[in-house]
């Protein structure tokens, strides 16, 4: 019987992806994660101490988050349960715990619970864990692609440890390839291969930090090549690697990342990386009215009066959106972004809200100057409400000197770019009549 069970055992090993077969078996084989793995680091110590608490790691795909989970069970000794938020619902989750409760009441060691895609488990879900957690019935380990700050619950956060993981760095990457092209037990050493060793650094530029991936278009790579000896080259890598799926979450932490890139090349004049951001958000499907919003809310925020005629434009560009749709509002889009992102900058606009706001909030609270008040109602003018206010359309050049606020504030300063030089000299020559009247 236990022949059969290892020969089956057997079986589902050799099927198992490349990628599986080559996962560390122990701490010292895993690669990478170097900032938070290194000697004297946080979780290398936990792990020394097995002292594992709950914890989640964060990072892009083919990082190592399901390794690391089943690595602090194996250095641990403590029995590992795998869940996976997408497909497990509250009954699967009680399940296990009722398990972890009753190895904990027996005198067993604290079991680990690895959720995979935890980001997905809704905020009841989310809150199943919390009792056992607190309790310490489990060590919670948890891999999300997605920023969790934005996708965990925050209770479940505060008593879990949180390991951010890079994208694993090339020479790393190309020292994975070569040691499962190498090993005849897990890997393809049992094949004859002839290595072009430009070419692993090819696929490991391509791969961007993703090991899983580089893996598996090394497998492809020799599986699907029928002459003997194989030879991996740049170009079979190339035709190996699949056109890689856009990681962009439309709610999540890439979301926010490439809107805050987009808005801070165009606040930055960089027109060429803004355009790229665009290029990123419209391929992975965003929102057209998000962007169009984002775009119309930069042009007072940070373009203002340097350059009135950016609020216009963005305006036009929503409109024109609206009218268009997708594909073609895209050249409508990089008009607008290359327009926005070469035009002259000021945020004295957002500053003088901010100011007048300050002073507002903080109680200053100003009476409206008699001559300023309503005049249109019956009885107004036995309160002196408007007189002695000024028709500035009267005056020869439009400005009437009179006070408009009852006290000095200065809100608003102009900066020296774009049209809010040219109107700077004429403000200072108004703003000194107006003052010239209050003291009148």
């Amino acid at each position: 019987m236990d022949l059969f069970a290892d020969e089956e055992a057997e079986n589902r090993r050799r099927n198992l992806p490349l990628a599986a077969r080559m996962r560390p078996r122990q701490l010292s084989e895993f690669m990478g994660q170097e900032h938070i793995l290194g000697e004297g680091k946080l979780l290398r110590r936990m792990i020394a101490a097995g002292r594992i608490g709950s914890v989640i790691f964060w990072g892009p795909p083919g990082t190592g988050k399901t390794t690391l989970a089943h690595l602090l069970a194996a250095e641990t000794g403590g029995q590992l349960k795998q869940l996976s938020a997408v497909t497990s619902g509250v009954k699967d989750l009680r399940e296990i715990l009722r398990w972890a409760r009753d190895e904990i009441a027996t005198g067993g060691p604290r079991p680990l619970l690895f959720v995979d895609e935890i980001h997905r488990f809704n905020r009841a879900q989310q809150d199943a864990l919390l009792p056992d957690v607190e309790d310490g019935v489990v060590s919670l380990i948890g891999a999300t692609t997605s920023n969790p700050y934005f996708a965990v619950n925050g209770a479940l956060l505060s008593r879990s440890q949180l390991f951010q993981l890079q994208p694993i760095d090339s020479a790393a990457l190309e020292s994975l390839v070569l040691g499962a092209l190498n090993d005849a037990e897990r890997g393809l050493g049992n094949y004859p291969i002839d290595v072009e060793p430009e070419a692993i650094a090819y696929l490991a530029d391509l791969c961007e930090g993703d090991a899983r991936r580089a893996l598996g278009v090394v497998e492809l790579a020799v599986l699907s090549t029928s002459e003997r000896p194989i030879r991996l080259d740049r170009e079979v890598i190339r035709e190996s690697m699949q056109q890689k799926t856009i990681q962009y979450d439309g709610t999540g932490d890439e979301h926010y990342d490439i809107v805050s890139a987009l808005i801070k090349s165009i606040r930055g004049s960089d027109p060429d990386a803004a355009l790229y951001w665009l290029a990123r958000m419209l391929e992975a499907g965003e929102d057209i009215r998000f962007l169009c919003r984002r775009l119309v809310i930069l042009a007072s925020e940070d373009i203002g009066n340097a350059d009135p005629h950016a609020l216009p434009l963005a305006m036009a560009a929503t409109q024109a959106c609206e009218f268009i749709g997708l594909p073609e509002c895209q050249l409508t889009l990089s008009q607008t972004v290359i327009y926005l992102a070469c035009a002259a900058k000021s945020n004295a606009a957002t500053r003088a809200i901010g100011a007048a706001m300050s002073e507002v909030r903080e109680g200053k609270l100003i009476p409206v100057p008699q001559h300023l008040r309503d005049a249109h109602y019956a009885g107004a003018k036995e309160l002196g409400h408007g007189e002695g206010y000024v028709y500035p359309h009267d005056m020869a050049d439009g400005i009437a000197d009179q006070d408009y606020l009852g006290v000095d504030r200065t809100f608003y300063e102009p900066s020296s770019r774009g049209w809010e030089a040219e109107v700077a000299p004429r403000l200072e020559a108004i703003r000194a009549r107006l003052k010239a009247a209050k003291s009148t």
